[in-house]
Parts: structure tokens; sequence; C-alpha cells
């Protein structure tokens, strides 16, 4: 009876450490990411519209979807969803990678046409990890939704970025 007790206990600490590994990971990289390259004076400098969300609300939703993609993950992978599909880690490493190198390339190296090809491949690959994690988890799969919506909002603050200048 003991052995089992300690046993349970030791398997909730090691999905409580996994749980906390798959969230901080992303969060921590995407306010590295916010730090170094999120001051924006480009796009400080734009006129206003109302239509444009300020920095604020660009960061906050960008840390809301790198804790909902990591949860989703997280809830992906405890369903053993990595073991069956190998390609969906490297699907949301993609969409990952992709939505940290926006930041650098549209606002550090300025090149904002190809950030637009970027936001297409971040939606594609929001999408496709949307689908497939619902194919395992449903609940894994509409965590993406949210990180959809974010993916839009980069997606009209491109555009406007190409307009602007």
């Amino acid at each position: 009876m003991q052995y089992r007790k300690q046993k349970r206990t030791g398997m909730a600490a090691r999905g409580l450490r996994s749980l906390a590994i798959a969230i901080i990971l992303p969060l921590s990289l995407t306010v590295l990411d916010i730090i170094l390259f999120g001051s924006g004076d480009r796009f400080r400098s734009m006129q206003r519209h109302p239509y444009f969300p300020p920095m604020w609300a660009l960061h906050s939703a960008w840390l809301v979807a790198a804790f909902l993609s990591g949860l989703s993950a997280w809830l992906f992978w405890v369903d053993g969803g990595f073991h069956h599909q190998p390609g969906a880690l490297f699907l949301y490493l993609g969409q990952l990678a992709l939505s940290l190198g926006w930041y650098p390339i549209v606002f550090g190296a300025g090149a904002i046409r190809v950030g637009l090809v970027l936001c297409a491949a971040l939606f594609g690959s929001l999408i496709a990890c949307s689908r497939i994690f619902k194919n395992v988890n449903p609940i894994a799969g509409d965590l993406f939704k949210p990180c959809l919506l974010w993916g839009m909002l980069l997606a009209v603050v491109n555009v406007r970025l190409v307009y602007q200048w």
C-alpha cells in the first residue's frame, strides 16, 4: 500500500515538472525575444490608427499564445501524441521558431515583407498543430484557437507596417 502511494506521488511530481517545463520554456523564450527585439521603435513611430494595437497588447497576446501552445503541447504529449505522431513535434517546434523569429526579423532587421511570409507560415503551422493535436486530445487542439487569433493579429500588424512604409 505504501509503495503504491509513493509511486503515485512520484508520478504526480514528474507530471508537474514536465508541465512546468512545457509552459516555462516557451514563455521564457518569448520574454527574452520581447526584451531583445520588442522595443519596436519603428512600431512606436508609426501613425496611430484606432484598429492598430498598442505594443503592450501585442506583447500580452504573444505571452498568452506562448502559454497556451506550451500547455497544448503538454496535453498532447501526456496522451502519447508525440510518440504516435513524431512529425507533430517538428510541427510544434516549427511554429514556436516562427513565432520567435517574427520580432527579430520585423522589428530587429526591418524585413517587413519577410515578416508577411513568416506570418503565413506561422498561421499554417498553427492550423496544422490545432488539427493534429485535436485528433489526440480535443482540448489540446482547442487551446490553439486563441493562438490563431494572435497569428491574425500579427498579420494585421505586419500588413499595416508594409503599407506604412
